[in-house]
């Protein structure tokens, strides 16, 4: 009797599955400009990519490679007060006092101020993260380690926050210090950054775009990992399941999550069709939940009539014929293409085409009409 595994596909968010598919020249990136010292461009890296491409797993995959080499790592996700948290936890680290907690106060003109709420007023925080990340790099580097920062949902970041940890890197690297950063958010996060004249740093940053997976590759990270598992699928399973994933990261892994576990309820290690249905039925019903649903909350109704119309072709939309089919002019469609592309949910193809940014969308929405 075989012994059992823990399900090898790990579909939830973050989490690091077991072949990183299609991934491999970022890890290579990544790992060379660790190993080939200051100054190389692995260092600096912005991932992006609609959503559910994978751009956390790959935050969690470069910080585990950067603590092989004895690097600390910094993991955050941007949102208020994302540098104020990067200057405690700097300053936490090993015994460097942290003044976020002491906060010695003087009085003032009759008024009390407190000099650590001072010292990181935004005017202040490029020159109060350089002081601690700086301190930091003191004590890493005497160990020979270095630092790496990453932040997650880097479209969300304010521009101060943005400004002052530039400016912070920038000087880090000027003065040949042992520092790396990479920020992963969705497509908005690289022309946000590209446009703006003070940030002007980051576009010389290595630029990843996460796309869909090829066919080819699916089938054999399904074919691998099911084998690795002692689970017995057929190849025509497997490109049935392959198929239905479009090349998508998160179905892909859903799809092999609910498979394997169709197999397991039964307590068999052989995959039936019947599995392959009822696993692809599963990883339907969680992708909706899971992105389709989020993906239109928050959306007007106008911007859903849009996406009704754009989920009416099987592929690329022409704006025009969005348009008609809204019954609207081109003019006023297009205040709601521009939305729907600054959020990302759809994205542009050619010049006067659109598309679904989540390939699943289009079909969530035809099962809704």
């Amino acid at each position: 009797m075989k012994t059992k595994r823990m399900n090898p596909f790990k579909p939830t968010a973050g989490g690091e599955p077991p072949l990183l598919i299609g991934r491999n020249r970022v890890v290579r990136d990544f790992e060379k400009g660790l190993d080939n010292g200051v100054g190389a461009p692995g260092r600096i890296m912005l991932i992006t990519g609609a959503r559910g491409t994978g751009k956390t797993v790959m935050l969690t995959v470069l910080g585990d490679k950067a603590r092989e080499r004895g690097w600390e790592v910094l993991e955050e996700t941007a949102s208020s007060g994302l540098c104020e948290r990067l200057v405690s936890e700097l300053r936490t680290k090993e015994g460097l006092m942290d003044k976020l907690t002491i906060r010695p106060s003087v009085n003032f003109a009759g008024a009390s101020v407190s000099l650590g709420e001072a010292e990181l007023s935004p005017k202040r925080m490029p020159e109060t993260l350089r002081k601690a990340m700086a301190a930091r790099l003191d004590i890493l580097e005497k160990r020979s380690a270095g630092l790496l920062i990453s932040i997650d949902e880097a479209q969300a970041a304010s521009r101060e926050d943005m400004i002052a940890i530039a400016t912070t890197i920038q000087h880090q690297i000027r003065e040949r210090r042992n520092i790396a950063i990479i920020f992963a958010g969705l497509p908005q996060m690289v022309s946000d950054l590209y446009n703006d004249e003070v940030i002007t740093f980051l576009r010389r940053a290595r630029l990843n775009m996460l796309s869909d997976v090829s066919l080819d590759e699916v089938r054999n990270a399904f074919s691998q990992t099911f084998a690795d598992s002692q689970m017995t699928i057929s190849d025509s399973q497997i490109s049935v399941a392959a198929d239905v994933t479009k090349g998508y990261p998160y179905m892909i892994q859903l799809v092999g999550y609910y498979i394997w576990d169709a197999a397991d309820i039964r307590d068999s290690w052989v995959i039936t069709d019947e599995d392959v249905k009822n696993g692809i039925d599963e990883a339907h019903y969680d992708l909706d939940n899971a992105v389709c649903i989020p993906e239109l909350q928050g959306l007007s109704k106008t911007d859903r009539e849009y996406l009704e119309a754009m989920s009416q072709s099987d592929g690329p939309s022409a704006t025009a014929e969005v348009a008609r089919l809204m019954g609207k002019s081109a003019q006023y469609a297009a205040t709601y293409r521009k939305r729907l592309l600054d959020a990302y949910v759809i994205r542009e193809t050619e010049r006067g085409e659109v598309d679904f940014a989540v390939p699943f969308l289009r079909e969530y929405l035809r099962k809704k009409s």
